[in-house]
């Protein structure tokens, strides 16, 4: 009797427990989520030497070794860098030793007074332009004012007022916009440095005047000679018809 009390009672146990047995389901293994891929490598000296021309200034660049600045920044910060690069006409347009006089410390600085700490897309300027003066890696007097009018970005500094004319690349954590002018603050340039003479326009071949006398195929020639036989043989068909009227008359009277 009491080894079948135990048994009913050790069935019902199963019966209870087996419900909540049967309903568990192993759970799948977790994966720990992929990284974000991280932004794309940009080599600042191979973009720059293929794009513009931007000789002129990629030299001050390797010179002042800025390059190397704005390399860390593109590529070790989350900020990125928006690059503003005058074409090597900008840096023609100017005397020379406005830019051979300067010192090294100076022209470090007027190269990194071209660039912003940060990534900016073209869409993003409307907004940067109402914050007021825009830092730059030159720092302390070195700021930009930018202004954005019905997508035409304008960019002041002192003695120079210049324009963004193209975007040669645009993807984070990079920005490169070419300008048309190179930007001159005061806290380099005392003056305003004077503008190189534009160059001489070429001559061109000078025009035959309408009324110039021409010969055959175009060469120009002499027309007294034959003006002078024209009037010559005019006289003799007159003579000629003179003779011959006067025969005609003498016959008639006969």
């Amino acid at each position: 009797m009491a080894s079948t009390a135990f048994f009913i009672a050790t069935l019902l146990t199963l019966c209870i427990s087996y419900p909540a047995t049967s309903q568990k389901i192993a759970s799948p293994p977790s994966f720990a989520p992929a990284p974000a891929p991280g932004p794309h490598f940009v080599n600042l000296a191979d973009l720059l030497s293929v794009a513009g021309p931007f000789h002129t200034f990629l030299n001050y660049l390797n010179q002042t070794q800025v390059i190397k600045t704005f390399q860390n920044q593109a590529n070790d910060t989350d900020q990125g860098i928006t690059i503003f690069v005058p074409k090597d006409s900008a840096f023609s347009a100017i005397k020379k030793p406005a830019f051979a006089n300067l010192t090294q410390d100076q022209l470090k600085s007027l190269l990194l007074l071209h660039a912003i700490p940060k990534y900016y897309s073209l869409s993003e300027f409307k907004n940067l332009s109402s914050s007021g003066p825009v830092n730059t890696f030159a720092g302390g007097p070195y700021a930009l004012n930018l202004t954005d009018a019905s997508g035409l970005i304008r960019i002041g500094s002192d003695w120079a007022n210049t324009k963004i004319t193209s975007s040669v690349y645009s993807t984070y954590p990079v920005a490169v916009y070419e300008v048309d002018k190179v930007l001159l603050p005061k806290a380099i340039f005392s003056v305003e440095p004077p503008m190189a003479p534009a160059p001489a326009p070429t001559p061109d071949e000078s025009p035959v005047a309408a009324d110039a006398p021409t010969g055959a195929k175009g060469v120009a020639g002499p027309k007294g000679s034959d003006s002078k036989k024209s009037d010559s043989g005019s006289s003799m068909v007159v003579v000629g018809v003179m003779s011959y009227l006067a025969v005609v008359a003498s016959v008639a009277m006969l």
